[in-house]
């Protein structure tokens, strides 16, 4: 029996709703997502809150070459129901360092004011930063997450406009640790980061080391995370575990203290917004690229 091919890419043509079918993709924990139109130009992830403005969208997932694709179809149209997976094809892809041709297309990015996101490989400060700038460099290793997707540049930005000075911060889904590396740069006492991916917590550990962010920055995995309640909660993972982990981020918020959730498509924020309404006072929904963020206070117990 002949090895299985070191990678799988799985191609869907997502029509005129990419949103939907990547957040659907997201669930088989790819290495990449990719887009490109008919004529095969790919966007390596589109450039902060821009929306790919081709008529037709067709999504590649690059998954390890292992995969059960009959699973994988199965996860797929649940996540898509009623309509169900649109048209697909796997494709067997030969071996190469895909981390490290993706990073290759990833480039300065600056969110908000004064927060900027630097490749790890480049050698030189650019340029265009201003003398004020306050960056981050960042390998994302095995993990999601670089800024460039609209849910974590929704949440950079939020960092960037509140920065979580002396404040105590849980990046919960940290992924690449992007999150809690924004938060220890703009002034954070401390940020706990978690992952149930240990990939995730591991590239954040690098990453946070390759920044002298590491005395800031302690890894755990979700069951070993501390219980006390902290100044800020970031939270960028898909709706539906937020709605699953309502009672557990709830509980790490102290009184009076920040939450920001983002991870879900546009038309979910309400169902989300109302699971969370009893506990928090929180701000009309941030919409970008069909995706949204969330943020407010957790209310006082004698708030009512």
């Amino acid at each position: 029996m002949s090895a299985p091919p070191a990678w799988l890419q799985l191609f869907v043509d997502a029509g005129e709703q990419p949103e939907r079918i990547e957040a659907a993709l997201a669930e088989l924990q790819p290495l990449a997502i990719t887009l490109q139109d008919a004529a095969d130009n790919p966007v390596y992830e589109p450039a902060p809150l821009a929306t790919p403005l081709w008529p037709s969208v067709q999504l590649c997932a690059l998954l390890p070459g292992d995969t059960d694709t009959e699973a994988a179809r199965r996860t797929l149209n649940r996540a898509l129901a009623p309509a169900g997976l649109p048209a697909h094809r796997f494709e067997p892809l030969a071996d190469r360092d895909w981390e490290r041709a993706w990073l290759d297309d990833f480039g300065p990015m600056r969110f908000g004011r004064r927060l900027w996101i630097v490749p790890a490989t480049a050698a030189h400060t650019p340029r265009e930063m201003p003398d004020d700038a306050i960056t981050i460099r960042l390998d994302p290793g095995l993990a999601f997450g670089t800024g460039t997707h609209a849910t974590t540049a929704l949440c950079l930005q939020w960092l960037d406009a509140h920065p979580p000075r002396a404040q105590e911060v849980v990046d919960y889904g940290c992924g690449s640790g992007v999150l809690a590396l924004a938060a220890a740069r703009l002034g954070a006492a401390s940020v706990l980061a978690t992952d149930n991916d240990p990939q995730a917590l591991w590239a954040t550990t690098q990453n946070a080391q390759n920044n002298a962010l590491d005395p800031l920055i302690r890894c755990h995995a979700p069951e070993e995370l501390p219980l006390s309640p902290v100044d800020a909660v970031l939270a960028n993972i898909l709706a539906g575990p937020l709605l699953e982990l309502r009672p557990r981020l709830t509980a790490l918020v102290r009184p009076g203290g920040h939450l920001v959730l983002s991870g879900m498509l546009a038309a979910q924020a309400e169902r989300v917004a109302e699971a969370y309404a009893a506990d928090f006072a929180l701000d009309e929904p941030v919409i970008a690229d069909g995706w949204a963020r969330l943020s407010g206070r957790r209310r006082h117990p004698d708030a009512g």
